[in-house]
């Protein structure tokens, strides 16, 4: 199989405990052709989308370390392939935020010729944190505003710690935990997080979140979702002094099963999810409420492998390449259908 990846810098991610790594390790390991590809190596000729790739194909049976090297090398040759989208047989999208809107439509054209994990259309649809609001009845008391005098009144409303967090960004960035009791602080906040300087059309909406104690003892939970159901999962501790359990902000991963109130979560999303073209996501958890989906690059393999003993990798591309399979044979069947009925 043709298999490529599109993300970030290569040069940008830790190998060892980055989930996109591991799925590329994998590809290679079982002679899979593996390319790799940015946001902007996408573009259009004579009507039809088009890739500039490097083929990240290596020797296989090398440790992680040594694999990643040799992927290093392989992008210091100046050999570009440029082929159709339409040639590979899957296409993983792991650009991390913020989504580029216009590769997404790009590749929606061609979202029915190319398996796409996450598919194209479903990323658009839940590349932000507003993606849980499909679920009201299971997620924290939450609100979405752009307006400072509304956000302080809903603060002071609820009369308890609420947290803030910006839409786009991942792994933690700029969430913090806001209080009534720092009503000059409250103010500077929310005015710097909506940009209220702006008028009012310009300014970005924010979420205003119910903040669910438990963080701070029993942290969250991460679950990774493979075709709607559960792959692995892991508990993720704060460190101390801080409520994010995000690994970027310094905390800490434990095993974890998940619990049955967990499993009805993850029940209660798994069908929009597939419907929407999700196959594999990060679901988080916090006191039997769901806080948020991850969509875009989702990670927790390494962590979760290391924990469990498992390579939860394999698990991922079984999938894909009986997805590429299916999708041949459907393919293979309806050109049959066509030359029979000729």
């Amino acid at each position: 199989m043709h298999i490529a990846f599109l993300m970030d810098r290569l040069e940008s991610l830790e190998p060892e405990t980055e989930t996109t790594s591991h799925l590329m390790y994998e590809c290679n390991e079982r002679r899979h052709s593996v390319y790799f590809l940015e946001p902007h190596d996408i573009y259009i000729r004579k009507n039809e989308v088009v890739a500039r790739m490097r083929n990240i194909t290596v020797e296989r049976g090398l440790s992680m370390r040594q694999y990643w090297r040799a992927l290093i090398k392989c992008l210091k040759r100046d050999e570009l392939i440029f082929e159709t989208i339409t040639e590979l047989d899957a296409l993983f999208l792991r650009k991390n935020p913020p989504l580029i809107y216009q590769t997404m439509e790009f590749l929606s054209s061609v979202s029915d010729k190319v398996f796409m994990i996450n598919s194209a259309a479903g990323q658009i649809l839940a590349n932000s944190k507003l993606y849980i609001l499909n679920f009201p009845d299971i997620i924290p008391v939450t609100h979405v505003s752009r307006d400072p005098a509304r956000l302080r009144k809903i603060i002071n409303d609820f009369g308890g710690a609420m947290v803030v967090k910006p839409l786009q960004r991942y792994g933690g960035e700029g969430v913090i935990k806001v209080s009534v009791k720092d009503q000059e602080n409250l103010h500077s906040l929310i005015n710097y997080y909506v940009k209220a300087y702006r008028s009012y059309p310009e300014r970005e909406a924010i979420m205003v979140q119910e903040y669910l104690d438990v963080v701070g003892m029993g942290g969250d939970v991460r679950i990774l979702l493979l075709n709607g159901k559960i792959l692995g999962a892991m508990k993720r501790r704060p460190r101390k002094g801080e409520f994010r359990t995000n690994i970027h902000a310094g905390a800490k991963a434990f095993k974890h099963d998940p619990t049955d109130a967990e499993r009805a979560i993850c029940q209660a999303i798994s069908a929009k999810l597939v419907e929407d073209g999700l196959f594999f996501v990060g679901v988080d958890v916090i006191g039997n409420k769901l806080v948020e989906i991850n969509v875009l690059s989702p990670g927790g393999i390494p962590r979760i492998n290391r924990l469990n003993n498992v390579r939860l990798e394999t698990q991922v591309i079984d999938f894909i390449e009986k997805k590429v399979a299916e999708i041949k044979q459907e393919r293979t069947g309806k050109v049959r259908e066509i030359a029979s009925a000729q």
